[in-house]
């Protein structure tokens, strides 16, 4: 009779998911998830067959899931404007700012260490990027109805430009968290929206 599992998976995929940030996928060994997790090899094998790069695709589900809605916010709102996205960028700023903010996205790290090599890991990240557009293009065509951005704004192009300026506002905010050059990124994004 096989003996009953003595943790959750759940709390394991947690523990791993903050081992992936924080170190990258490549940097995180087993042996790094074993001791982050405190769970033996072989029961990581058996829940998550595949190990580290099953524990690694579930840890970025988990967070697309957990993490990505709290940092959405409002923004994730049917009724999301331009109060909203700007309200996003800043909260990007803030983190960055932070020390545990400069560990950055977990799916930004992932989309620069892995996904040009990983289909499944790319496909993940760009779930999530096209979330994001979703998102941005709402929020802005809320705020060209209600006079909040000019007309002239297209939503879905000004959304994708949004993406890769935040994606990249969380590149520069891990090699130099100066807040007067991240305010300025997102300044100059949002002065092309008046």
């Amino acid at each position: 009779m096989p003996r009953p599992r003595e943790f959750e998976p759940d709390a394991v995929l947690d523990q791993a998911m903050l081992r992936f940030w924080l170190q990258g996928y490549r940097a995180t060994s087993i042996e790094d998830l074993v001791r982050a997790t405190g769970v033996k090899p072989g029961s990581l094998y058996s829940v998550f067959p595949g190990g580290k790069r099953t524990l690694f695709l579930r840890s970025l589900e988990r967070y697309s899931k957990l993490v990505v809605p709290r940092k959405l916010g409002d923004l994730a709102a049917p009724g999301a404007s331009l109060a909203a996205l700007r309200g996003y960028f800043d909260g990007l700023v803030s983190d960055l700012l932070s020390p545990e903010g400069r560990q950055g996205c977990l799916l930004v790290n992932t989309a620069i260490e892995d996904a040009a090599e990983d289909d499944e890991a790319a496909a993940v990240v760009r779930g999530h990027l096209a979330r994001l557009e979703q998102c941005m293009t709402t929020a802005l065509r809320n705020a060209r109805a209600t006079g909040e951005v000019r007309d002239s704004v297209d939503p879905g192009g000004s959304a994708k430009l949004l993406v890769a300026t935040c994606q990249g506002l969380m590149v520069v905010g891990k090699a130099n968290p100066d807040e007067a050059v991240l305010r300025a990124i997102v300044d100059n994004a949002f002065a092309v929206l008046a």
